[in-house]
């Protein structure tokens, strides 16, 4: 059981500058399907539509034990963050280049499920190979310190 359910290419595909923990409304089966690890972020984003964050193209398979009130594998989902980080997220997202990344799925203490997103902006092809390089330099340097 995955406790933290991660949406790599985000990171290599955008430069995050800042990240927001939202609650995310979810049905019964589909906590059930997140606890599985049943979570793909391919294509998935973010908007703000009259002044409310929803997720699109989040894709929680439908629960293998579900019956007929089982979810829809794709369906939009509510984002709940307060007043203020929804004007600021407004404010940054009529920037020209700024995007709002679902980044990962996680339970809290107290077993909610939350969303963490993120404001960043795509990086150029330059900019992913610099990256790459990084990591490969301090993979290296841990390799040698081992």
């Amino acid at each position: 059981m995955p406790d933290i359910i991660k949406n790599r290419s985000a990171f290599h595909d955008y430069a995050i500058d800042i990240t927001y923990d939202a609650g995310i409304i979810l049905s019964g089966t589909e906590v059930k399907s997140i606890r599985g690890g049943k979570v793909s972020f391919n294509d998935s984003y973010c908007l703000v539509h009259q002044g409310e964050v929803w997720v699109k193209s989040l894709h929680i398979a439908e629960y293998s034990h579900g019956n007929l009130n089982n979810h829809l594998a794709a369906r939009e989902r509510k984002l709940l963050l307060h007043k203020k980080e929804i004007r600021k997220i407004e404010a940054k997202l009529k920037e020209k280049g700024y995007t709002l990344i679902p980044l990962k799925i996680y339970f809290t203490d107290k077993n909610l499920v939350k969303m963490e997103i993120g404001l960043g902006k795509g990086k150029k092809l330059h900019d992913k190979r610099d990256t790459i390089r990084k990591k490969d330099v301090e993979r290296e340097i841990k390799r040698y310190l081992k």
